[in-house]
């Protein structure tokens, strides 16, 4: 009976912390939450009655991975550009401020937020599909370090990891990005660097801002590797290896 009742009283306490954010109430607070996570979501809503509150909730709930908090002190909104009722995404992987403005949009409901974030979930290392595409894209950050593997490959988790671990390095230079080879649907963006699924692992660099690709030479996927061949586009080494007539390394859109 005694034990009935304390399991009551704890689901009531989770029920009940389940359905209200973290409150933030000054700028280190908020700074320290964007720090904690890849992708956190901050409500710039002036409390639990204003719109978007329960979206947010709801949305933040379906999500999971994405943690969620409230910041009611307008003082604190103007560190941000923020003047109005507004849920912003902050993201680590390009320092981005991704602000969606409750007046503004069209149809806020929890479908509505969980796409925002889906769209915007772009992490040390994403996963490339139609709407990832759109975050990355859309990203101030133009260059990706792109790693092609199969999905079904021994070191896919492996590669994946240490790619994870090395992008925190070039943070707001690059945008680590992780290709499926296995599906169809990625075929072209294979094509587009002279690959196919059973040439896989490779690693390249995409630079949107010249419209132009690099293949890391065949061999093994160090993170020596590929921190040396991401440290070499910044010296603009890889354009200086094409005019020395060594094209392997290179291939252009």
């Amino acid at each position: 009976m005694l034990w009935t009742l304390v399991f009551s009283l704890l689901l009531t306490c989770a029920s009940a912390n389940d359905i209200v954010l973290p409150l933030l109430n000054n700028t280190k607070a908020v700074e320290a939450f964007a720090e904690s996570a890849e992708v956190v979501l901050v409500g710039f809503l002036e409390g639990e009655a204003s719109l978007g509150y329960k979206e947010l909730l709801a949305a933040a709930k379906t999500v999971g991975s994405v943690p969620a908090a409230l910041c009611s002190v307008k003082e604190v909104w103007a560190d941000y550009s923020v003047s109005t009722d507004t849920i912003t995404l902050f993201r680590k992987a390009d320092n981005h401020q991704e602000n969606l403005v409750v007046a503004n949009a069209e149809k806020l409901d929890t479908d509505g937020l969980v796409n925002f974030i889906t769209v915007n979930e772009v992490r040390y290392i994403t996963e490339y599909d139609q709407v990832t595409a759109v975050g990355l894209f859309n990203s101030g950050v133009k260059t990706h370090l792109v790693l092609f593997a199969n999905r079904s490959s021994e070191d896919y988790n492996e590669l994946k990891e240490k790619l994870g671990a090395l992008a925190p390095e070039f943070m707001g230079k690059f945008l680590f990005v992780l290709i499926n080879g296995a599906l169809k649907s990625n075929s072209r963006s294979l094509g587009y660097f002279g690959l196919k699924s059973e040439d896989l692992p490779r690693v390249g660099i995409y630079d949107g801002n010249s419209d132009m690709k690099w293949l890391l030479p065949e061999g093994d996927i160090t993170v020596e590797r590929v921190r040396d061949f991401c440290q070499s586009f910044q010296r603009g080494e890889l354009k200086e290896t094409k005019q020395a007539g060594e094209t392997k390394a290179k291939t252009e859109l």
